[in-house]
């Protein structure tokens, strides 16, 4: 068993050792070290990782600081980390678990269920467009005033503007479209979307002290503070607006889960175990290769700059030169996601690996894709 490790109970990913899971422990020490200089150089407070395969959980370890004021707290296994847009996948799998139960159907319309949503020529937007990026108004604000009332986010997603025609473009939508997918699992299921989420899928696998789509006031007290540059480039600070209690409440379904690395390592052997983890089966085997599936083909993302495959949820690697976070050397079949200058999660089917990289300090381009393409590869390269 691998040291980092602590034996548990409860956990639905079994422990194992790097070796007999058939990872090169070379190229994970590398990673390990490239993490501990990253904080060493100040480039993040702290970071939590896990490794898993074939249902098994070989490596889960933290470093550094999950709060640095007023006075810091080092990361510990039972941190929460803000998982940014790495939400927007497990809100997606609350969607499948729906669409099985034959609540909806990814080619509705919204206006099929949300009939308001109509307004301002959306009415033939589909669930599929909205989810695989398509839809049209990714600039559009939800205001404070609606994270907590959801007859006014009602209301405020109906009244987003479109930006482009639907269909006609692949624009990643950073809040919108969740906070739209949010609506509909409210109008088809009559219960607040971050219930649905706890009782479709964090509860049923065994995950729901781990992952949160919206996080109580009762478990602030584990969750890493986000850390933001400094205007003057020298060091990091706690972020003004990522750290309220609004916002870890909210749980904004595109953007604000909290959760642990082996959480998100655990939901992706979900994933790549046909729909079951631990005995648990949440979806099909056909639900997910319908869902991670290449829906947008070989099309620029025109806010990432280069195709980005979309699935509904997850993107997948492709063929292409290059994708975000998942790595150059990943198996075309790998399929993950990423929260915004933080973090990547991703699956490889190929192989049955699953990784979360998890950090607290919101970095820019072009220094955050690069170390993403460097710890993925990291990864991809113990492989055996």
């Amino acid at each position: 068993m691998d040291t980092a490790i602590r034996p548990e109970t409860g956990f639905p990913l079994p422990q194992a050792d790097l070796e007999s899971l058939g990872f090169r422990r070379s190229q994970i020490d590398r990673l390990i070290e490239l993490i501990e200089r990253h904080i060493a150089a100040g480039r993040y407070p702290g970071c939590q990782i896990a490794l898993a395969r074939h249902g098994k959980l070989a490596l889960f370890r933290s470093f550094g600081n999950a709060v640095t004021e007023p006075t810091a707290r080092p990361a510990a296994d039972d941190s929460l980390w803000l998982l940014y847009s790495n939400t927007k996948v497990v809100t997606a799998i609350a969607l499948w678990v729906l669409a099985e139960r034959g609540l909806f159907g990814f080619s509705d319309k919204i206006a099929d269920h949300v009939p308001e949503f109509a307004k301002f020529a959306k009415g033939n937007i589909t669930v599929l467009q909205t989810i695989t990026h398509q839809a049209g108004f990714p600039n559009a604000v939800v205001g404070k005033d609606a994270w907590a009332d959801h007859k006014r986010l009602r209301e405020v997603v109906s009244n987003f503007p479109l930006e482009f025609t639907p269909g006609s473009k692949v624009h990643y939508h950073g809040l919108t479209a969740h906070w739209t997918l949010g609506v509909l699992i409210e109008a088809v299921t009559g219960k607040d979307f971050r219930d649905v989420i706890r009782e479709t899928v964090t509860e049923p696998l065994g995950l729901s002290r781990e992952l949160y789509v919206g996080l109580p006031e009762s478990e602030f007290g584990r969750a890493a503070d986000m850390h933001e540059p400094k205007p003057k480039g020298d060091g990091f600070q706690p972020s003004a607006d990522a750290n309220t209690a609004d916002w870890r409440k909210a749980g904004a379904p595109g953007g604000a889960g909290y959760g642990t690395a082996r959480a998100m390592a655990a939901l992706y052997q979900m994933m790549l175990n046909g729909g079951e983890l631990n005995g648990t089966r949440l979806v099909s085997p056909r639900m997910l290769q319908y869902a991670i599936r290449n829906h947008t083909g070989d099309r620029i993302d025109e806010f990432m700059g280069m195709p980005m495959h979309r699935g509904l949820g997850p993107h997948l690697r492709g063929t292409t030169e290059n994708v975000r976070g998942l790595g150059g050397f990943a198996s075309p079949r790998a399929f993950g996601h990423g929260g915004v200058g933080t973090s990547y999660c991703w699956g490889d089917p190929d192989s049955g690996v699953s990784f979360a990289y998890i950090t607290n300090n919101r970095i820019p381009d072009p220094w955050h894709s690069k170390r993403l393409d460097l710890v993925a590869n990291f990864v991809h390269s113990a492989i055996l």
